[in-house]
């Protein structure tokens, strides 16, 4: 199976080390993704739920740009620093704008703080094509 290696330039890269996506075969597989600005390159200003919102607009964006679409997501894990969503309202609220009929699987894990300030990262699988 061939491999191949995506990013666009419509939405923020992690690093020069990390590709946004890996393609093997039907499946793209997109990398952690954060609230990252793309017109200024830095995390977005207003808290947890500004960072959340822009981390799915940027995995909305991977995702369209790579041929697929929030629709075809079958799993999607958050990262959430502990502590700044202990009941999930705001993911939750968050989520339920980019995913409004069908939900892939999740996985929710509460995480150390990251670098930065960053307070949310997501990665997901999705079907291309």
């Amino acid at each position: 199976m061939d491999l191949q290696v995506f990013n666009t330039p419509n939405a923020p890269r992690p690093n020069a080390f990390v590709p946004q996506a890996v393609i093997a075969g039907n499946l793209i597989f997109v990398s952690g993704t954060v609230g990252t600005d793309l017109s200024t390159g830095k995390l977005i200003t207003g808290g947890y739920e500004a960072q959340v919102t822009q981390a799915f607009k940027n995995i909305k964006t991977i995702l369209e740009d790579a041929g697929s679409s929030m629709d075809k997501v079958v799993k999607i894990t958050v990262f959430m620093v502990t502590g700044e969503d202990p009941d999930f309202s705001v993911i939750n609220k968050v989520y339920s704008t980019f995913f409004p009929k069908v939900t892939p699987a999740r996985s929710a894990p509460q995480v150390m703080p990251f670098p930065g300030g960053i307070l949310f990262s997501v990665e997901c699988i999705a079907i291309v094509g």
